[in-house]
């Protein structure tokens, strides 16, 4: 194998690695999530508005709690999106 094709193959598994550790997300990011959409799921239902609202800020603030579970290895520098705020 040339130079070339062993720092392309290189370059490959690099990029490959790099693409698997962004995609990984840890059980409580999962965990989170599901408590977020079910918190999400009852804030549609509600017909109470400052309920919906308040939940929908219990749903947001879960999820930004868990970009930060993993100490930032799956979801590092989360923006806070908070629409609740």
């Amino acid at each position: 194998m040339g130079n070339i094709e062993m720092r392309m193959g290189m370059i490959i598994v690099a990029g490959l690695s790099a693409m698997t550790l962004a995609a990984c997300e840890s059980k409580a990011d999962k965990a989170a999530e599901v408590k977020a959409d079910s918190l999400e799921a009852q804030a549609a239902a509600t017909p109470n508005e400052a309920k919906e609202k308040a939940l929908n800020a219990e749903a947001d603030r879960v999820e930004q709690q868990a970009g930060n579970a993993d100490g930032g290895a799956t979801t590092a520098n989360t923006p806070d999106t908070s629409p609740s705020k």
